[in-house]
């Protein structure tokens, strides 16, 4: 059984991963419009009828803008731990409410996604890893510190979102004022890029085929150097960075050598 996974679009300005099989799939947040989650999943081939869940990382608008319309438009069970339903207030119908829990499985088709606690300034935040038989997706974002959690789940991917929001010198030399920067690299904000490397260089797993680098800062880092970063020491593995703009491909993973799906609507996978 094979995953396929996009980023829709990651930043501060929206996050809205997709991990899926042949029959189900699931969202990890949605932080962008419904309209637009629907246009570009539509440009990828990728119909709204498989997407059975949307699981919820932390209450940050730009994960959670458009989670109650897309929720209440498909009637979609939203995962939600209650700390994070507590700043979603009531805009989502309380029937497609499930509580989550920490190292919680929660099985949806043959997906099953396991949540596991992380560091950030949010109330119960939450990283996840999507399973399908043996292979294995993480989505890892809004990150203050590379922990122990993290690197347990990590070591298992064969393919990663991972966040890889700023680099040092773009943050310490930039505009933002000196609160700000303090929240960003404080523990409880998010990874920079030689945090991000680092977890990549120490810790993947021999059978990863496919890195992700998410959430990258609009003004303190730069997609280019990211790339490059990564790409150096990735050893055959895939390096893609998402934009904050756009969708990116569509990817297969499959356990082996991945393979990159560019237009699924002209693929024979059952996806139309």
């Amino acid at each position: 059984m094979s995953l396929f996974i996009t980023s829709l679009n990651s930043g501060s300005n929206g996050n809205c991963y997709y991990v899926g099989n042949d029959q189900e799939a699931i969202l990890v947040d949605a932080g962008i419009s419904c309209r637009e989650t629907e246009k570009r999943m539509a440009r990828l081939g990728l119909p709204m009828s498989k997407v059975k869940a949307i699981f919820v990382s932390h209450e940050h608008t730009d994960h959670i803008r458009g989670i109650p319309v897309l929720a209440k438009k498909f009637n979609l069970p939203v995962y939600i731990t209650p700390g994070t339903l507590l700043h979603l207030g009531n805009t989502v119908d309380a029937q497609l409410v499930h509580h989550l829990r920490e190292f919680e499985t929660v099985t949806i088709g043959e997906l099953e996604v396991t949540s596991f606690p992380k560091e950030h300034d949010a109330s119960e935040p939450h990283s996840f890893m999507v399973s399908c038989r043996d292979i294995k997706v993480g989505v890892f974002t809004d990150l203050g510190v590379v922990c122990d959690r993290l690197i347990r789940y990590f070591s298992q991917c064969h393919a990663a979102f991972l966040e890889a929001n700023y680099d040092d010198d773009m943050l310490e030399n930039g505009g933002y004022p000196y609160h700000l920067k303090k929240r960003i690299r404080g523990g409880k904000g998010h990874l920079s890029n030689k945090q991000a490397l680092a977890l990549f260089m120490t810790h993947r797993p021999a059978h990863m085929t496919h890195l992700l680098l998410a959430h990258l800062s609009k003004h303190n880092n730069d997609p280019k150097l990211v790339e490059d970063m990564f790409t150096a020491s990735a050893d055959g593995i895939h390096v893609i960075v998402a934009s904050r703009h756009e969708e990116t491909p569509v990817y297969h993973i499959d356990g082996n050598a991945g393979k990159t799906l560019e237009v699924l609507g002209q693929l024979d996978l059952g996806f139309n």
